[in-house]
């Protein structure tokens, strides 16, 4: 069996204190941090770690979902990086602009996308928010303040060039409403960079949100952008009512938009009443009536009575309207129908648009 140990007894001096004159027992001072369970500083390491990378994560998200606001030099930015849809600015609305951002600063940022292949500098292009960009460009060169040589912008990532479209077209609809010519532009500009196939998808993907009526004018205006992009100095300024009108001529008279051009090419436009008299004057001109006829009037065109009915109660009137198009016309029920191979989506919409105008 071992030995127990004999504990001695506790001596005095450590009870009562040191004797004076008498050196006190030596103690070993504790290093710092030594009182610590080692496992409890690995989870506060780890702690620190994780929400290090759980922020770091969050601004990462934030930054690709563009919901965070960088601020950017002014000269990285490409305004050009998508054809832009406004043609013109109204100066009296860019003064306005320009002094709103010299009192209170930038308030809303602009959307930009980080090129693929930076060129010259230029790091961004720009979606949205042209109008804020040229203004603090034009403070920026007016007062060289460094306040003004950045820009705020959210930088996100569209998924397709049609979205990036669609961004900007948005933008602008609600800030500064667009006119017909200019919705039609940039349909027109998104149809020729390949980013939608035809007019339709072009039409639908940029105004989907807006009313199918709408839509049809945009399409109307398709036209003249197409006719007439190259030649006209003031196309913004075409009132809806007027681009209808020469749409629906250019549709009636093929020979109306090379007629239209060049007269366009010939008369001086130092101004957009000026432009606008011209397109004015010249549908005018085409609408006038014509003078009476000197030999009498043809008979009138044939109509074939249906032979379903017998009684003039329920007769059906046809007439061949031109080639492909039947028109039959039910009196007593009040009923107009249009058929055959000429009926189209685009007669529809035209035919809709002239309605509204009577």
């Amino acid at each position: 069996m071992a030995k127990r140990k004999r504990l001695s007894p506790a001596q005095p001096v450590f009870l009562d204190g040191p004797v004076p004159g008498q050196r006190a027992p030596e103690t070993k001072s504790m290093p710092l941090g030594a009182g610590q369970a080692p496992i409890a500083q690995v989870a506060g390491d780890a702690s620190a770690r994780a929400a290090l990378d759980e922020m770091s994560q969050a601004m990462a998200t934030a930054r690709a979902e563009g919901r965070m606001i960088e601020l950017l030099p002014l000269d990285v930015i490409d305004e050009r990086h998508l054809v832009r849809d406004r043609l013109e600015q109204n100066e009296d609305e860019m003064t306005a602009l320009t002094d709103s951002l010299r009192a209170r600063g930038q308030q809303m940022p602009v959307e930009v996308v980080p090129l693929p292949d930076p060129a010259g500098g230029r790091t961004h292009g720009l979606i949205s928010g042209w109008r804020r960009l040229t203004a603090l460009r034009r403070l920026y060169k007016e007062t060289s303040d460094p306040k003004f040589a950045t820009v705020r912008a959210m930088v996100i990532a569209p998924e397709t060039a049609q979205d990036a479209y669609v961004a900007m077209v948005e933008e602008n609809e609600i800030r500064v409403n667009l006119s017909h010519y200019e919705r039609a532009r940039i349909a027109v500009r998104a149809m020729k960079e390949g980013v939608y196939p035809n007019q339709r998808a072009a039409l639908q993907g940029l105004f989907g949100n807006t009313t199918r009526s709408r839509r049809s004018k945009i399409g109307t205006f398709i036209l003249l952008v197409e006719a007439f992009d190259a030649v006209l100095y003031f196309p913004s300024a075409i009132s809806e009512k007027l681009g209808l009108a020469l749409a629906r001529e250019m549709v009636r008279d093929p020979g109306f938009t090379d007629l239209l051009k060049a007269r366009l090419k010939d008369s001086p436009r130092d101004s957009a009443p000026a432009e606008m008299r011209i397109l004015a004057q010249s549908l005018a001109e085409r609408q006038a009536p014509p003078p009476p006829p000197a030999d009498p009037e043809p008979p009138a065109r044939p109509r074939l009575r249906s032979t379903a009915q017998n009684s003039a109660a329920g007769e059906r009137i046809v007439t061949r309207v031109t080639q492909g198009i039947e028109m039959r016309f039910t009196p007593d029920q009040g009923r107009i129908e249009l058929v055959g191979d000429g009926i189209s989506e685009r007669l529809a919409e035209m035919l809709e648009d002239w309605l509204k105008s009577l």
